[in-house]
């Protein structure tokens, strides 16, 4: 089916729109999205809908709805099994939107490696120069990064300019925690704890309190002791972080670094069930992929 550039515009930011809100979509958000006269994009949709690719839907709440054929028209998979491959703009992941395909056109030039990322959504969101890092992908949890040199609005692809890949750790991260796990209880000393810290060179350690977990004390918290001159007979309790970071040990490596950042923290503690069986540190995470 040859549809004119204008219409496929209009249905590519339809159906990211739909996607977006699950409800229908007025022809005024389609023009606001696409810079469009409201008009142009309402007559439009009525040749859209006579061809059967909307569904128009009648009401206050109404608008219009994508019809399956939308999606064959376009080339587009929306089935519900296929993996969300995220694309993130200067540090932001673009909602709506998604990669289908990474298609490199360079690889064996010396300096230069190139990449056409094609998305389901619009690329007007997207500018020259723009950061952008798309990923992990589905089997080989390869991470890109790069920069938007163009792109093209017809086939809704980004040409980008890559100058980092990277292939994410597929083991959980029990492979890459700290144990045994050495632990304090709440009422150890914080002369203990200072003794233990430096006996096993550790630089955080889990409280447990009646085999729960119930804090987590860091070597941040014992030097702020010795500065606010506490005694050391006072119990690790009265010094301890509540707020414990945990993390399954199910869980893969790489979809624990967000919390790092989010949190602002330098060790999360390894749970397996409700017992805690390691920590996992940011110097553990860089020994496994420094440039993150």
């Amino acid at each position: 089916m040859d549809l004119s550039l204008i219409q496929k515009d209009i249905l590519i930011t339809l159906i990211t729109l739909y996607h977006q809100h699950s409800h229908p979509i007025k022809g005024e958000e389609i023009a606001e999205v696409i810079r469009r006269n409201p008009g142009t994009v309402r007559n439009q949709m009525q040749a859209l809908k006579t061809i059967g690719l909307v569904d128009g839907i009648p009401g206050p709440k109404g608008g219009y709805n994508p019809t399956a054929e939308a999606y064959k028209a376009l080339n587009l998979d929306m089935s519900d099994g296929e993996y969300d491959v995220s694309i993130s703009r200067n540090g932001e992941t673009v909602k709506g939107v998604r990669v289908v395909e990474i298609a490199f056109t360079t690889l064996c030039h010396p300096d230069v490696c190139r990449a056409n990322v094609k998305l389901i959504g619009s690329v007007k969101s997207f500018e020259i120069n723009d950061q952008i890092t798309v990923g992990p992908t589905p089997v080989n949890k390869l991470l890109i990064r790069g920069e938007v040199y163009g792109k093209d609005e017809v086939s809704q692809t980004l040409l980008i300019s890559i100058f980092e890949m990277i292939s994410l750790p597929k083991k959980p991260i029990r492979y890459y925690m700290s144990s045994p796990l050495i632990t304090l209880e709440g009422k150890d000393s914080i002369g203990k704890a200072l003794h233990l810290f430096n006996t096993h060179k550790i630089h955080g350690a889990p409280v447990m309190e009646g085999g729960k977990l119930a804090g987590i004390v860091t070597m941040s918290d014992l030097a702020k002791v010795i500065e606010d001159k506490i005694p050391m007979d006072r119990t690790v309790s009265l010094i301890m972080t509540p707020d414990v970071v945990i993390a399954p040990a199910t869980i893969q490596l790489f979809e624990v670094i967000r919390l790092f950042k989010e949190r602002s923290i330098g060790r999360l503690v390894v749970i397996d069930g409700d017992i805690p069986v390691g920590i996992l540190t940011q110097s553990d995470i860089i020994k496994v992929f420094p440039s993150l």
